[in-house]
């Protein structure tokens, strides 16, 4: 398979319950690479296929490295190599925990306690892996800088290719696109429930994903690469 774009993530263990409810929320399980069942539900303000159309095509997972293509003169395999000489420099980590919550209008996950090793390797993926991004073309830029960014934000875009990098970096697990603000309390009012009996109160981050974009617009994961640093 090709991709258009790649992407470097957290991918959850398909194995936690949280993992699969989620997936099957989201509509779309990128490890399998095939749909995944929402769930059935009643008191929700609209069908989950509408609360989750936006982040559907990304899978479950947390950006390390934000979407991007390949930059001239590199390859995929150049990438894959590059991954796992990144991954074998860096050790895995414990996490306290997820919780629901939210990040402007939408819904994500957010880890529970200090989240430092995330923010690091983060780092270590967006700036060691940077030479395999192509620029960012002129309309893409136009789109990010329309939100607004800060000076810091807009200095990583034209370094990085995306705002929200490094100092500005906040890891979450998007469970929605942008809610209308008489929603969004409903929505949460509905998933805090089902998520609490699920979400671990600590969780390992042992390897780091490669994803890629195919040309149906859906992200399918590549391969992982442990932490064995």
């Amino acid at each position: 398979m090709t991709y258009n774009r790649y992407a470097i993530y957290y991918a959850p263990p398909e194995t936690a319950g949280w993992t699969r409810f989620c997936t099957g929320w989201l509509g779309w399980d990128m490890l399998s690479g095939r749909p995944a069942d929402h769930p059935e539900a009643t008191g929700l303000p609209r069908p989950i296929s509408e609360i989750t159309a936006t982040p559907r095509k990304y899978g479950l997972h947390g950006t390390l490295k934000p979407p991007f293509r390949l930059a001239e003169g590199t390859t995929a395999a150049g990438l894959e190599a590059a991954c796992a000489d990144l991954a074998a420099t860096l050790a895995p980590f414990e996490l306290a925990g997820l919780r629901l919550t939210r990040l402007g209008r939408f819904l994500c996950l957010q880890p529970s306690g200090p989240a430092e090793a995330l923010a690091a390797l983060a780092g270590a993926c967006v700036q060691r892996l940077d030479r395999f991004r192509a620029p960012a073309g002129t309309a893409e830029l136009a789109r990010r800088r329309a939100a607004g960014l800060s000076p810091r934000q807009e200095d990583n875009l034209t370094r990085w290719g995306y705002p929200y990098v490094l100092e500005d970096f906040r890891f979450h697990i998007t469970l929605s696109g942008r809610l209308p603000k008489d929603q969004i309390g409903m929505v949460e009012s509905w998933l805090a429930p089902r998520l609490a009996p699920l979400l671990p109160d600590g969780f390992t981050v042992p390897d780091i994903a490669l994803v890629g974009e195919a040309s149906d617009g859906m992200f399918h994961l590549i391969r992982r690469f442990p932490l064995s640093g």
